[in-house]
């Protein structure tokens, strides 16, 4: 019952991302690999005859080598506007919510139920679970409710990694921030650090990974370089989902595409001591 768990200090930091590399990286280790998102809020979606889940965790399928299943994605808000959402139970529609009935009346209770329902089954089935969270774990205002974060992480026993987006500026205050905002077992769970979509000399970075092993004893974990990546993109409010056709000719572009991502990854990160952690 292996797993590990990638965290953000914000969206769009490079989670989904890197969950796929780590997928394709112990798949080729010779692991059977899943990846798993408790609760996913996206438009984009992948459709089978009989159930619909997040793309992004089909696209993780992928990269893991595993069948597409609801157990990857148990839970799927897709947002209407004005705080109403679709929510989609393992592949199902059961009900339009408004955000307060969704965090008041089902999120704590069916919820993280379903949630851990689907993560123990992949536990039981895959060598290794690869659990990729959502948005920051140090959202205060939500974190009695949050249910894709540190209380699936302790559910699944996964030590954490938090992935940072240093092209936006601000790294090293969001890590450090991060885990200061976060309770102590959950600081706990937090085993270390990696930048993600730098651009530039890694060496000029080093003084601050001191800094930062001093303030949070923990690591830096590794660099990942800004990379050009031929993927369908992440979902966005600003954004209209465009439909994947899931054709041999698509499928062996993405194929194409997460081998150099997780290359790319593989190739940045200590892979040694990541491994090491699994548990």
């Amino acid at each position: 019952m292996k797993s590990l768990m990638i965290q953000g200090t914000s969206s769009g930091a490079g989670k989904t991302t890197l969950v796929t590399a780590l997928c394709r990286i112990f798949s080729d280790m010779g692991f059977s690999v899943a990846p798993f998102k408790a609760q996913n809020m996206s438009n984009f979606s992948y459709v089978e005859k009989n159930f619909e889940i997040s793309r992004a965790q089909a696209l993780q399928a992928l990269g893991a080598r595993c069948e597409i299943t609801p157990h990857l994605n148990p839970i799927l808000l897709k947002p209407l506007g004005n705080y109403y959402s679709n929510v989609y139970v393992h592949g199902q529609k059961i009900a339009k919510m408004h955000a307060k009935q969704y965090y008041h009346k089902f999120a704590l209770t069916k919820g993280l139920k379903i949630a851990t329902k689907s993560l123990k089954y992949l536990q039981k089935n895959y060598d290794i679970v690869i659990l990729e969270g959502a948005g920051s774990p140090a959202e205060i205002n939500l974190q009695k409710f949050d249910i894709a974060n540190m209380k699936i992480a302790e559910q699944a026993c996964s030590p954490v990694l938090l992935v940072s987006d240093i092209d936006r500026g601000g790294s090293f205050a969001s890590m450090v921030g991060t885990l200061s905002l976060l309770e102590n077992k959950h600081q706990n769970l937090v085993k270390g650090f990696i930048m993600n979509k730098f651009r530039g000399d890694v060496n000029l970075l080093k003084p601050g990974f001191e800094i930062i092993k001093e303030k949070t004893h923990r690591s830096v974990f590794g660099v990942i370089p800004m990379f050009d990546l031929n993927l369908p993109e992440e979902d966005s409010l600003n954004s209209k989902a465009k439909d994947l056709e899931w054709t041999k000719k698509n499928i062996d572009t993405i194929e194409s595409e997460i081998e150099k991502l997780s290359q790319l990854v593989y190739k940045n990160l200590n892979m040694k001591e990541i491994k090491r952690m699994v548990k």
